[in-house]
């Protein structure tokens, strides 16, 4: 077994990869860019090297910088994680060059399956089965079209360098194909350096089912059965589980034979997965990923096996731990990706300093990996996922109801997330009846993705219950800290000499003025919201929630007030609501008419806009990049614009004034 492993990665693989490895006894090296300085991975390895600045070109994706800290640390094994360079065959061969062992597949595996369209001609050999499709070098425009009709409609197009959703279109007639095959070029030139596409029939109601695999270098390959994968936005996987609902076992047993076959065809050796598309009548093989999936733990979780520690004794040489007749499914596991992004505008990514991160406590059936604590800072430079919370049960009933319970005890503050969504994807009847597809979000986005009730009576009571007891601690800290603590002058504990203090707290939620009244006398408060009128008391817990008393019911929230919001969360659900300061939001008002801004921080990618250019409602103005996302902001209205304040290239940070226009109201928009 190896000595000393650098993990190539940072966030929650990283993490997750080196808790193995300590578990072996291995010693951990961790690389970082200068952004992650202050990383989780960075902190819990057991030494740590800078090896460039944030853009992942300079650090994670340097290849040069990766082999010189595997030099300088001793280490004799490299674990790619996933993403990054985990599926680079130049980056295995530089490893091999170095004397250090890549952990993971062959160079030859890697690039037999990297192209998509190599991939379905050599599955095609082997008798996997494929969609009707074409994923030929020819890439002509006018060619393409006319494979388009040739396979028929609905398609869908993908980019052959992808992955993880990126360049990918579906294409519902002949009309659309043109400016949607123009668009997945774009986004896959940008993301892969390669703009070359394939061609596939889409099934319309599919699902996305996975099978793990696993092979070593003496000619032994298994798989650990399947993954439904189909709960997705923008084609990205946001729930997964294992093993399928539903799957009939000759249905389990070809597709895991249909894996393996895929796996031998390429001498494949380590972690690998097969991704199918099914439906009723088959299922028909999409691609494979050559490394180890995002989703891996919930294989874990049923088959009780470390798959990491598979990896690294594959890659050191020694046979599979076990053969096919001893890897048996043994209860449910379900995975919920949380992400730093707003579900309700188009799930938007959120950066931003992690004011409040807190999940459950870990168990036999709980399980969270994550490269995030409170304090962490979210950058815009890397992927929007915080953590993966992975539950299990004897039954799927059972981890679904683990989900829901642990979900509900998970808090994120200080960046927008999606934690109401999986909640309420988790509760939704078609997902706890089973084998949904991958069209489950978009076709219940009213439910789903609506736009959230006005907060209750309870949350807004528990937004002033809040600020007011974190003004009574602050007051009671600067107390205690002053010379004569006992002064009635350093008190600022909302008593008055013979008064009864009175206020009016103006919270907003979304838009919409909530304001409380604020009656208290120092013996207790009374709150009053529209007609109605509370006595309301309020404690913090020693885990950081707080007990509220709202007349004669007592309930725990979780809340928390960082600059001008506060936010709430009760049974499942997420309240932001703001505080802000009247006069700085009119200045505000008046100051943002005629302008497109940054709606986050990113990368300009496109300039469409010219200073005197007439445009009109929806056209495309900039194309900002950020997060492994594309965002083209429109015009929402039509006008002259006047400037221009951005170039290809450029950073740019939230707020940043990118087009100026010589009239009408113009705030940015993204498609």
């Amino acid at each position: 077994m190896f000595r000393t492993l650098l993990i190539a990665n940072r966030g929650e693989i990283a993490c997750r990869t080196a808790r193995t490895a300590r578990r072996l006894g291995i010693t951990t090296v961790a690389v970082y860019s200068t952004a992650d300085a202050d990383a989780l991975h960075v902190k819990t390895a057991d030494r740590a090297i800078m090896i460039g600045a944030p853009p992942a070109r300079d650090s994670y994706l340097n290849i040069p910088r990766i082999i010189e800290a595997a030099r300088c640390s001793g280490a004799d094994a490299i674990h790619p994680g996933y993403g990054f360079l985990s599926e680079n065959p130049t980056f295995a061969e530089a490893c091999t060059q170095a004397g250090v062992v890549f952990v993971g597949p062959p160079p030859s595996a890697m690039r037999a399956m990297g192209s998509k369209s190599a991939a379905k001609t050599l599955m095609e050999k082997s008798g996997v089965p494929l969609l009707p499709g074409y994923h030929g070098d020819r890439q002509g425009a006018a060619f393409l079209a006319d494979q388009a009709n040739r396979i028929g409609y609905p398609l869908m197009i993908k980019a052959v360098s992808g992955g993880g959703g990126r360049g990918m279109r579906v294409v519902s007639h002949t009309g659309e194909f043109s400016s949607a095959l123009d668009a997945a070029r774009q986004e896959a030139a940008s993301a892969f350096g390669d703009d070359r596409v394939l061609l596939e029939r889409y099934l319309v109601h599919p699902r996305h089912i996975e099978v793990q695999v696993f092979a070593d270098r003496h000619g032994n390959a298994v798989h650990l059965f399947e993954r439904d994968c189909s709960v997705q936005r923008r084609h990205q996987k946001v729930i997964e589980e294992a093993p399928a609902p539903g799957l009939d076992e000759d249905r389990r047993a070809a597709m895991g034979r249909a894996a393996v076959a895929a796996a031998r065809a390429v001498g494949y050796e380590g972690a690998g997965t097969v991704e199918f598309v099914a439906n009723s009548d088959g299922f028909y093989f999409l691609e494979m990923n050559t490394r180890l999936q995002v989703e891996h733990p919930v294989t874990e979780m049923i088959t009780g096996f470390d798959l990491v520690e598979w990896q690294l004794r594959v890659a050191a040489g020694e046979p599979l731990p076990v053969g096919q007749a001893a890897i048996r499914i043994d209860g449910h596991a379900i995975e919920a990706r949380i992400y730093a992004e707003d579900p309700k505008h188009d799930f938007a990514p959120s950066i931003g300093r992690l004011a409040l991160f807190r999940t459950p406590e870990p168990s036999a059936d709980i399980r969270i990996d994550t490269g995030f604590a409170t304090g962490d800072v979210v950058s815009v430079h890397y992927d929007a996922m915080l953590a993966k919370l992975i539950c299990r049960g004897a039954t799927r009933d059972e981890a679904l109801l683990t989900m829901g319970r642990a979900l509900t005890g998970t808090d994120v503050v200080g960046v927008a997330s999606n934690l109401d969504l999986l909640g309420r994807i988790v509760a939704h009847p078609d997902f706890i009846a089973g084998g949904v597809d991958t069209g489950f979000i978009a076709r219940y986005a009213d439910t789903l993705l609506g736009s959230q009730r006005d907060p209750p009576i309870e949350v807004l009571a528990a937004a002033a219950l809040c600020v007011l007891t974190d003004e009574a601690e602050t007051a009671a800290a600067e107390a205690a800290a002053s010379v004569d603590p006992w002064s009635p002058w350093h008190a600022r504990d909302h008593w008055w000499l013979n008064a009864v203090f009175e206020r009016e707290l103006p919270f907003t939620a979304d838009g919409s003025p909530m304001p409380i009244k604020v009656r208290g006398d120092g013996l207790g408060w009374q709150l009053t919201m529209g007609d109605q009128r509370f006595t309301a008391k309020a404690k913090r817990t020693s885990d950081g929630r707080m007990d509220i008393v709202l007349g004669d019911v007592r309930e725990r929230v979780s809340a928390m007030h960082v600059a001008d919001t506060v936010t709430i969360r009760r049974n499942g659900e997420t309240w932001r609501l703001q505080l802000a300061d009247p006069i700085a939001a009119a200045a505000e008002e008046d100051d943002a008419g005629g302008r497109l801004i940054a709606p986050i921080p990113g990368q300009v990618t496109q300039v469409a806009a010219e200073p005197g250019m007439a445009v009109v409602r929806g056209q495309v103005m900039v194309v900002l990049e950020a997060m492994k996302t594309v965002f083209r902001l429109t015009a929402p209205a039509d006008g002259i614009v006047a400037t221009v304040s951005c170039q290809v290239g450029d950073s740019v940070v939230e707020g940043q004034l990118l087009v100026g226009f010589a009239e009408g109201d113009f705030p940015a928009s993204p498609e």
